[in-house]
């Protein structure tokens, strides 16, 4: 097998056996980045000197006896984390040339496990999307069927990860923008609980909601990623000081004992008959496993699309307003007057998608609307919080579909901007409730595009996805499968 193919613990194995060395699987990588980049698209920067010396580096530590739980791994990151080694772009024009003057916490995490950062993948702008068609520079592709879409935000972090151009990526996730690109590409990806890992660094779209996690091949090596990046951080007022188990440790065969919710409400109208039959297939896989079933009830789902498109754009206009063109950033040179100058730094920096969002939380948030509109989004925000403590009272874990369908042609929904919120739908509450959720892949539609199962959890309790995901993932036997790029 290639190097470039093999999953985290794989390669440690190789590496700690003297089999290869971290140099060699970083050529290998950086070699297959130049095969497919060109039609996956996953990349907007490419350290590549920068990795080889991180690579060499690491070889050294392993000859020393010396290295972290990652030392001479090649990742990537979804480019709205900063870097002080490449710009951040958040795939954005507005920040086109922007170099961060410190790394994210996460980045730094990665740096002290030993890993080898390749570059920074794309992005719908500023994280607002599903599809990262807002990207201002590149659109990723599926490798699964190129000229289909990767899904979004994350869509270059679970494209370049599906297409071996790293062995794991990090990504963010707002309303699902790890989860659904995971389960579009056939990637395992995770939403962290809110604060069990640092958002300082992560440039932010809704402070409220915004988790780094991982993507990655397969259960394991999300542990192992779980393991690296998760913490108490001073520096980030909303992590939570709480002991960070060995994620590893979980993965542990058999379910007995484990309850199972299915909440009726993730499987309505809309949902796609091939995803439903993949996730049913998914449910059973769990109960051969040793799980039990029960119903639960999440009666608030309906209204999780309108809440969640009234809290992230209030967020996303306030977090967005530091953007004028005065201290960073795109900057009009033409305008004759300050006010010209913001609104034509603004109007030209940021893309259609990001405009509309922070017109949407503009007047939610103003005069005579904030009591209607963001204060009653607020309240309705914390039924949803009940309705998920409810649910885990009655049992450990909730399945369901991530996506109502497989991935879709690019270009198809771009001019329907309410189609592109409603495929979030049965991802939004776990943000808004704050607690942790996984995809992980359980099957192929008809087409052979990648269907991906929910696993959501009660607050800190990664443990329990993780080893539902691993029996899952043992039983589901599609873990090695890999696209074809043509």
């Amino acid at each position: 097998m290639d190097l470039f193919a093999f999953t985290l613990h794989e390669a440690l194995d190789l590496l700690e056996s003297g089999a290869t060395t971290s140099v060699a699987l970083t050529e290998a990588v950086l070699a297959r980045i130049d095969q497919v980049e060109p039609k996956v698209q996953a990349y907007l920067a490419l350290d590549r000197e920068g990795a080889l010396r991180q690579a060499e580096a690491a070889d050294i530590r392993r000859k020393g006896g010396l290295g972290g739980s990652l030392n001479g791994l090649p990742l990537a990151i979804k480019d709205v984390l900063c870097t002080t080694s490449m710009p951040t772009t958040c795939g954005s024009r507005m920040l086109q040339h922007f170099v961060a003057p410190y790394d994210a916490t996460v980045v730094s995490k990665l740096a002290d496990a030993g890993s080898v950062l390749l570059g920074k993948l794309a992005m719908d702008e500023f994280a607002m999307g599903s599809t990262s068609e807002n990207c201002a520079f590149q659109i990723p592709h599926n490798p699964w069927k190129l000229g289909y879409v990767a899904g979004g935000s994350s869509g270059g972090s679970a494209a370049a990860v599906a297409a071996d151009e790293c062995l794991a990526s990090l990504g963010s996730d707002t309303g699902g923008s790890i989860r659904q690109p995971a389960s579009l590409c056939g990637t395992v990806g995770m939403k962290p609980t809110y604060g069990r890992v640092s958002r300082y660094g992560l440039v932010a779209f809704a402070s409220s909601l915004d988790q780094v996690g991982p993507l990655t091949k397969d259960v394991r090596d999300c542990a192992l990623m779980m393991n690296a990046i998760s913490g108490y951080d001073p520096l980030d007022s909303t992590s939570i000081n709480l002991p960070v188990p060995d994620f590893s440790a979980a993965l542990q065969e058999g379910l007995k004992g484990i309850r199972i919710g299915i909440p009726a409400e993730y499987f309505g109208e809309g949902l796609d008959p091939e995803v439903n039959t993949a996730v049913r297939n998914g449910i059973a896989m769990l109960q051969e496993a040793g799980a039990e079933v029960v119903d639960v009830n999440l009666p608030h789902t309906e209204y999780c699309v309108a809440v969640y498109y009234l809290i992230a754009p209030a967020e996303a206009s306030s977090n967005l307003a530091r953007f004028d063109g005065v201290r960073y950033g795109f900057r009009d040179t033409s305008a004759d007057s300050l006010i010209e100058m913001y609104s034509r730094s603004r109007s030209q920096g940021f893309g259609d998608e990001v405009k509309r969002r922070i017109l949407i939380g503009t007047y939610a948030l103003s005069s005579g609307y904030y009591d209607a509109f963001y204060k009653k989004a607020s309240q309705v925000r914390t039924l949803i919080k009940d309705d998920f403590a409810k649910a885990f009272e009655r049992c450990d874990l909730m399945v369901s579909p991530v996506c109502p369908t497989p991935s879709w042609k690019i270009g198809d929904k771009a001019d329907d901007p309410l189609a592109l919120y409603l495929s979030d739908i049965l991802t939004l509450s776990a943000n808004l409730a704050g607690v942790p959720g996984m995809s992980v892949p359980c099957g192929f539609s008809s087409t052979g595009l990648p269907i991906g199962i929910q696993l959501q959890a009660a607050h800190f309790n990664e443990e329990v996805l993780l080893r539902a995901a691993f029996n899952l993932e043992q039983r589901a036997g599609i873990a090695g499968k890999k696209p074809v790029i043509a």
